[in-house]
């Protein structure tokens, strides 16, 4: 009777220890992952803060490009009237050129003249030399005539050519001054407008300056806008991972209570088979042991997949997601650090979930390409998986996965450069770059 009592006793004590996801119980579990959820909800207000806080960065670089737009606007509106006073001037350039044309040869008709003059007088000097030089004689002028009339002709004669020499020398000072104020006026208008242009196209080169380093700052802020965004995004991304995570672990809690109550009324119901069991003989209890164990022997069908077979499920708490080699391991590398390893093999290569756990995520990524992130809760411990660049997956948000089972297809999305998995495991929730609970899938996996 006594090893009748035995086998009720230890199915009692299966059924009550026994948890799915490896519960020790509901209590420190519930309170683990309630735990895990107040740390994701302070990591949601952080990333929160820091998109505040780039938004606030975004607008500050608007306002300065809005006020460097102003100023650009008032730049090109003074090199508008720079243009025009240039414009101007090449045309006031032009008619001065012309008015130099003609005073060119206004000078070189001067020129002619005191040439002429300066023949005529040089005439007049060389004929006072034959006559000995020296002023005309009026007495011999008066002795030499032959009648009163003769020396009235004689005498208004000189008087004519000495008046036309006067007047020969009057003209001469004239157009020699004449010539050199000309002469200087011609060469004031050209230092003037070379002057003008030389300022015009100096002002034209400043605003030119001003407005290339103006241009050159917005296209930098624009780069530091485009990067703000682009880390922006990158926070949104992480705030809907941690969100979605959240969402999780509160669905993982709600589970375990629900998971618990099972167990209790499992236990309740063992406890009324035990009851039951007593007075049962000894041979209806071999043959329950024999159907139970044919039972336990009966393995399910793998099924057919499109990109091969599944990758074996291997013991342990984790197994290998996908079949392949590893090109690139965990660590520091020339691109940075590495959070993960990358499995390498053809694209549509199974991949699988490497242990029971709940979809938190299942998206398109600018980085991950098509990801798929995954809440395990193991041995009373939260972890957290990552299966990135899948060309398709299968699953989605709040599904329950099982380990082994095919979560979707080895691709080469967002930011790689061949086909591969990425795969990532972290001691508790996912974090985002630098990726500070990131562990190495070795440690974890047989690879």
């Amino acid at each position: 009777m006594k090893k009748r009592s035995i086998l009720p006793a230890a199915v009692v004590c299966t059924l009550s220890l026994g948890g799915l996801f490896g519960y020790q119980s509901n209590a420190s579990a519930a309170g683990d992952l309630q735990q895990k959820k107040s740390e994701i909800e302070s990591k949601l207000s952080n990333v929160q803060s820091e998109m505040d806080k780039k938004d606030n960065q975004i607008s500050n670089i608007q306002e300065k490009q809005a006020s460097l737009g102003s100023q650009l606007e008032a730049i090109e509106s003074k090199i508008q009237s720079a243009n025009k006073k240039i414009s101007e001037q090449e045309q006031n350039i032009s008619t001065t050129k012309s008015q130099i044309a003609d005073l060119k040869k206004n000078i070189a008709e001067i020129k002619k003249r005191i040439e002429d003059r300066n023949a005529i007088l040089e005439d007049r000097a060389r004929a006072m030399q034959k006559n000995g030089g020296g002023s005309v004689n009026y007495l011999d002028v008066f002795l030499e005539a032959k009648s009163v009339g003769d020396f009235i002709d004689r005498f208004s004669a000189m008087k004519t050519l000495v008046e036309a020499d006067r007047q020969i020398l009057e003209e001469q000072k004239k157009d020699e001054q004449d010539l050199k104020d000309k002469q200087a006026s011609v060469e004031k208008k050209l230092s003037d407008l070379e002057s003008m242009l030389s300022d015009l196209q100096s002002l034209k080169d400043s605003l030119k300056q001003d407005e290339s380093e103006k241009s050159a700052l917005i296209k930098q802020l624009d780069k530091q806008k485009d990067s703000l965004k682009e880390e922006k995004m990158s926070l949104s991304e992480q705030k809907s991972i941690l969100a979605d995570q959240k969402a999780s672990i509160e669905k993982a809690i709600a589970f375990a209570k629900k998971q618990a109550e099972a167990r209790k009324e499992a236990a309740a119901k063992a406890d009324a088979a035990a009851k039951a069991q007593t007075n049962t003989n000894a041979g209806s209890t071999g043959s329950k042991a024999g159907t139970t164990s044919a039972a336990s022997s009966a393995s399910p069908s793998s099924g057919s997949h499109s990109g091969g077979p599944l990758p074996e499920v291997s013991s342990g708490a984790f197994t290998r997601p996908a079949s392949g080699y590893i090109s690139s391991g965990f660590g520091e590398r020339s691109g940075g650090f590495h959070p993960g390893v990358d499995i390498a093999n053809s694209i549509g290569t199974p991949v699988v979930a490497a242990a029971d756990g709940v979809v938190f995520r299942a998206y398109r990524s600018s980085s991950y390409g098509n990801c798929v992130m995954i809440t395990h809760y193991i041995n009373g411990k939260l972890y957290t998986t990552v299966y990135a660049h899948l060309s398709s997956y299968s699953v989605s948000t709040g599904q329950h996965v099982s380990k082994g089972q095919q979560i979707g297809a080895m691709g080469n999305t967002g930011e790689s450069t061949g086909p591969h998995l990425h795969f990532e495991i972290y001691n508790g929730r996912w974090t985002p770059p630098p990726h500070a609970g990131a562990q190495n899938p070795r440690n974890y996996v047989n690879f």
